[in-house]
């Protein structure tokens, strides 16, 4: 019979195990991201699948993600961490086995969307079991920087892991390496990672899961099928009015409830807000970025998936050398630097593509691709660790969640509205035309980048910090309920 222990409890070796699990579990989900987007012209030769079925088969998994990752947090502090955490682990490997066999572009993005539904149940709740086993704050810093190089680099090296693999297995292998990972991390998580729960239980909020499926399914919908319908028509005009009416609908219906799905008082902290607005920019870079070059690669340069996997190298370096640098640069100095060095350089690199011709020096492309890794390796410690910091540790599920959430509806809208600026441009991504279409994106995204660094500057305010700490006043501080964990003695490994 079990017995109530803290997580700290074990000492250090056993946060370490914890933190090891976590981590391999967010390996597979983030390198699924990416690693999909370098197979897409293979998916779509092998599928028939037009450039819209493309971007379904990217945004089928972030949008499930998204849309119920809130949903996931919240339920993980009320019924059990570890709970939630191993039902995402099989929801996920079952739906990765079911993609590598998925016989249709319908199919295959079903299956897509339990995968995702799995995933919406890891991340949010990975980061919040780490931050209940690391109760110091600076171990918790390194500990979430630690966390934050595994997603970075895991999304940075998806385009090359992607290409080998399609190259030598063909795009269903993409799928196969998630299995024997996934079944590893569910057997670790049952060993080492303790039960817990947040004191006192959330009660569900129904209503508020629906308005927020409703903002975001309605909203991507809206906006890959305007490309092809018209974004005048009066189908797309009613999904953006019902997603206006919804995202309207949210805030005011939350404040009224006790125990709310998206408590709008977190967002009265500017630096919560910011890293929320900053989470989203960044990955809508990543995941436009990706979606774009990947087509431009195969289809206009002619690339094989290896090849274009390869060239993107100089991006997971970027990534690799730049995400540990910025743990230690937020757990030293704050967020700020490496915020504004990351806003700053993404802008620098999507800068260098908005004349991109079928012709563009391979020297021209290579840089872009280092500064983004360097850029996009610089911003998600500071992100993460400003979501959390200042929050009370019995909120760390639902705060986690919702800054995550705006990392996936980032991922989203990067597919969505650069997949829909491309196709309004040019009739498919083979056409010669491709390269000048995808201007106005390149734009766009040099735009995030300086909204970055000025989110950098803005939340890092004693102003900022002041609202940061008015808002964490307004919530109880409770102990968290661990239990040991199954073959644990003394809270140690056995």
């Amino acid at each position: 019979m079990t017995s109530q222990t803290t997580l700290t409890d074990g000492g250090h070796r056993r946060s370490g195990l914890v933190l090891a699990v976590c981590c391999l579990s967010l390996l597979i989900t983030a390198l699924d991201t990416t690693a999909v987007n370098v197979a897409l012209p293979a998916v779509g030769q092998d599928l028939h699948a037009p450039v819209s079925g493309l971007q379904w088969t990217v945004d089928g998994y972030t949008l499930a993600v998204a849309a119920f990752m809130l949903l996931a947090g919240s339920t993980a502090d009320r019924i059990g961490r570890r709970r939630v955490f191993q039902t995402g682990l099989v929801l996920f490997t079952a739906g990765s086995l079911a993609c590598s066999l998925a016989p249709g572009l319908g199919w295959l993005i079903a299956f897509r969307v339990v995968q995702g539904l799995g995933a919406s149940m890891l991340n949010p709740v990975a980061l919040s079991i780490i931050t209940h086993a690391f109760p110091d704050p600076r171990e918790r810093a390194r500990a979430i920087g630690l966390w934050g190089t595994t997603v970075g680099l895991s999304l940075a090296a998806g385009p090359v892991v992607g290409g080998l693999l399609v190259a030598s297995a063909g795009w269903r292998s993409i799928f196969w390496i998630n299995i024997p990972v996934g079944v590893a991390a569910l057997v670790l998580a049952a060993l080492f990672v303790p039960e817990s729960r947040a004191a006192s239980a959330r009660r569900p909020d129904p209503v508020g899961q629906v308005l927020v499926v409703t903002i975001l399914t309605s909203l991507i919908f809206a906006i890959i099928e305007g490309s092809r319908q018209g974004y005048g028509s009066a189908p797309i005009i009613g999904l953006f009015v019902l997603a206006a009416a919804a995202t309207a609908a949210l805030p005011g219906y939350e404040r009224r409830r006790e125990q709310p799905l998206v408590d709008p008082v977190f967002f009265r902290s500017v630096p919560f807000t910011g890293s929320f607005i900053a989470a989203v920019t960044a990955f809508l870079v990543l995941s436009g970025f990706l979606f774009l070059n990947t087509l431009y690669l195969q289809e206009v340069r002619g690339c094989s998936a290896l090849q274009a996997g390869l060239l993107t190298v100089p991006l997971a370096v970027g990534v690799a050398l730049a995400s540990p640098l910025s743990g230690r640069m937020t757990a030293a100095r704050g967020p700020r630097l490496p915020l504004v060095t990351a806003g700053l350089l993404i802008a620098a690199a999507a800068l260098l593509l908005t004349t991109l011709t079928p012709t563009t020096p391979w020297t021209t492309l290579l840089t872009a691709y280092a500064l983004l890794g360097v850029g996009f390796g610089l911003v998600n410690a500071p992100i993460t660790t400003t979501a959390v910091a200042g929050m009370p540790r019995a909120q760390a599920g639902i705060s986690a969640a919702i800054t995550t959430t705006g990392r996936q509806i980032g991922n989203n809208l990067g597919v969505a509205v650069l997949g829909a600026i491309v196709s309004a441009r040019t009739p498919a991504p083979g056409h010669a035309g491709f390269a000048a279409a995808s201007h106005p994106g390149w734009w766009l995204l040099a735009a995030s980048g300086l909204l970055i660094a000025a989110i950098g500057l803005a939340t890092t305010t004693n102003w900022a910090t002041a609202t940061a700490t008015r808002v964490a006043t307004r919530f109880p501080t409770e102990p968290t309920t661990t239990s040991r964990t199954p073959g644990v003695r003394g809270g140690a490994p056995a």
